[in-house]
């Protein structure tokens, strides 16, 4: 029997979306507002879904506290108020749109959980908008 818990998180970062391959006219068509040359930032919401089997000692799927530990230390105190193309090494070469922010947070928690876990990322950029990793 497969159970899903979640956790929320929340973190501010900034970014700029730009293509280097793109001309200056380009990007601010394709971009818009978000081609900023100063930046522009976000409140990022964060859920992070971890499904496995319940294990019959604990009752747990996985215990809450050492996710909320991995989250906090691997993605909130990487990633909250930091300027993310500046900042994270991940998108020095990788445009931080909402889209690869989430493929990002996916890949760094995969690397902390046993692999018995299937792992989801949902970010919300805004109240409105948000993506999703894996989308299956």
């Amino acid at each position: 029997m497969k159970v899903t818990v979640s956790r929320k998180a929340h973190f501010n970062a900034a970014h700029r979306l730009h293509n280097e391959q793109l001309s200056d006219e380009e990007n601010r068509r394709m971009f818009g507002k978000c081609n900023n040359a100063y930046y522009h930032g976000h409140n990022y919401n964060l859920t992070v879904k971890v499904t496995g089997e319940i294990d019959p000692i604990s009752g747990y799927v996985i215990d809450m506290k050492i996710l909320k530990d991995i989250i906090q230390e691997h993605v909130l105190d990487y990633l909250d108020h930091k300027n993310l193309n500046e900042e994270v090494k991940e998108f020095s070469s990788l445009n931080p749109t909402a889209e690869n922010i989430c493929v990002v947070i996916w890949n760094i928690l995969r690397d902390q959980l046993d692999d018995k876990f299937a792992l989801k990322i949902i970010l919300y950029e805004t109240e409105r908008n948000f993506v999703e990793y894996p989308s299956t």
